[in-house]
């Protein structure tokens, strides 16, 4: 089975998800993985206070419940965001990928280390940085992830998360979440027309958002050639 097969092997079995549609709950048992096929979901936990913490915003292509090859039970929980289609599959399909395509496995690991410095990144902005500039990093980090999977997406997208989405990923109240962005556009750097968003000036929107573009970073030099 070549690589291309493989892959096609974790998409047999597609599974809509209407919006708001739990895939996981944190703590209960998650015996698949999936491939987010089609559409937006999130991952978040719920802290003691019972607010939430929202983790990741997940997109197109990525895939989720990965940590089913570590842990029996869920550490999050994910939700659809938009009507989606995810394809599960059994953790024996990985032991199979790892066996008989180490380039693939390694391709993931790959995923999975980008993935950690983008949540570094986002704990440290928690942190550090300003609440203006939280919001600024989020939506460079939104706008990038859509156009590394369609390179025809110019300064302009969909944003496709609510104030309270983005607060409580950045920390920040839904109403001063409005603020930042009312500031924002004060200051020239974004438009907003609706749920649509565009970058007017994403040099200086990078420097407010104090944002590290670490795609530019990879050296994957290492990787295996393909079989």
């Amino acid at each position: 089975m070549n690589e291309r097969a493989a892959l096609a092997r974790l998409e047999e079995r597609p599974r809509d998800l209407r919006r708001g549609a739990i895939l996981l709950r944190e703590n209960d048992p998650q015996p698949e993985l999936f491939i987010l096929q089609r559409g937006m979901a999130m991952s978040y936990v719920l802290l003691d206070d019972g607010s939430r913490q929202i983790l990741r915003f997940l997109h197109t292509g990525d895939m989720l419940g990965v940590s089913a090859l570590v842990y029996r039970d869920s550490p999050e929980t994910v939700v659809a965001l938009t009507d989606c289609t995810v394809c599960p599959f059994d953790r024996s399909v990985m032991t199979a990928l790892v066996t008989d395509h180490p380039r693939l496995s390694a391709i993931i690991m790959v995923m999975n280390q980008m993935e950690k410095v983008a949540l570094t990144d986002r704990l440290a902005a928690l942190g550090r940085t300003s609440a203006k500039a939280r919001i600024a990093a989020l939506l460079i980090e939104m706008h990038n992830r859509l156009r590394s999977r369609d390179q025809a997406i110019g300064n302009s997208f969909t944003l496709g998360v609510t104030q309270e989405e983005i607060g409580d990923a950045t920390g920040l109240t839904a109403v001063h979440v409005n603020r930042m962005l009312r500031q924002l556009e004060e200051d020239g750097l974004i438009r907003r027309e609706g749920s649509r968003v565009t970058l007017l000036k994403e040099t200086l929107l990078a420097q407010a958002a104090n944002y590290i573009e670490r795609f530019d970073g990879l050296d994957l030099r290492w990787l295996p050639p393909a079989r």
